[in-house]
């Protein structure tokens, strides 16, 4: 790597849920910044397209079907990932199942929908950290990025089990990033706000985007270029300093 603290070149960064939306654009912001993006994703099709894209951009990566909820799964991704590399250096979580939500009273989610959530959004999370632990601290380096949601501090309605899974992820970041300090790995939360990708979500309509952007200090749409320098910098040296923290990026919607 050069002396730029910002410099992410040649770092290997698993970013689960990289098939689509956010995880997409991250996987490929890392590629052209010269990072070699591990592609853990569940749906194959979304998974390949991705890795054709990076590859037809002059980009490396490493694609790998992975169901983030399945221990064996995310023992396999970082067994793949050490077979191919060597080491892991950072890990995005960013798998999450919200688009297909429907907004609705608490008390008429059924249980298969909560069930489902927790399992992607947090136990996903818990496992796929664990799964890169063991190399991290061998290495005495690392770096874990956990993605939360603005609809937490705002107690967003109609959504409490995704919004009770994004809040256990700032819980989960604070506890990985003490247990995780003395084997120099650094865990922050990157906590978005409502941000337009290409996925369709269930419970937007223009309406409800017009209300959202009104709300925040930079009256404008979300897009993934915001989150992107975010993501890289908390990957950097440049960010060394940085643990336990989590990072709202919204536009000022909320304040953390």
């Amino acid at each position: 790597m050069s002396n730029n603290r910002f410099d992410v070149s040649d770092l290997v960064v698993i970013i689960t849920g990289a098939g689509q939306g956010l995880g997409r654009e991250y996987a490929l912001a890392f590629a052209a910044e010269g990072a070699i993006p591990v592609l853990a994703e569940l749906n194959e099709e979304n998974l390949n397209n991705v890795a054709k894209e990076i590859e037809a951009a002059g980009g490396k990566c490493l694609a790998i079907p992975t169901d983030v909820s399945n221990p064996d799964s995310t023992k396999a991704m970082a067994a793949r990932t050490l077979e191919a590399f060597g080491r892991i250096d950072v890990l995005i979580n960013n798998a999450a199942v919200f688009a297909a939500l429907p907004q609705r009273p608490f008390d008429e989610i059924p249980f298969n929908e909560w069930n489902l959530v927790m399992q992607v959004n947090i136990t996903g999370s818990y496992l796929c950290a664990s799964a890169v632990a063991p190399a991290m601290r061998a290495a005495g380096t690392g770096r874990i990025i956990n993605v939360s949601s603005g609809t937490v501090p705002q107690g967003a309605p109609g959504f409490m089990h995704y919004v009770t899974s994004k809040s256990a992820i700032i819980g989960m970041t604070r506890v990985l990033a003490r247990e995780l300090s003395d084997h120099n790995v650094n865990v922050n939360t990157l906590m978005p706000g409502y941000t337009t990708t290409e996925i369709d979500h269930a419970s937007m309509d223009d309406n409800l985007h017009e209300f959202i952007q009104g709300k925040r200090l930079v009256k404008r749409a979300g897009t993934p270029d915001d989150l992107i320098g975010t993501a890289l910098f908390l990957s950097s040296p440049a960010s060394s300093f940085i643990s336990g923290q989590t990072i709202a990026v919204c536009g000022g919607e909320v304040m953390t």
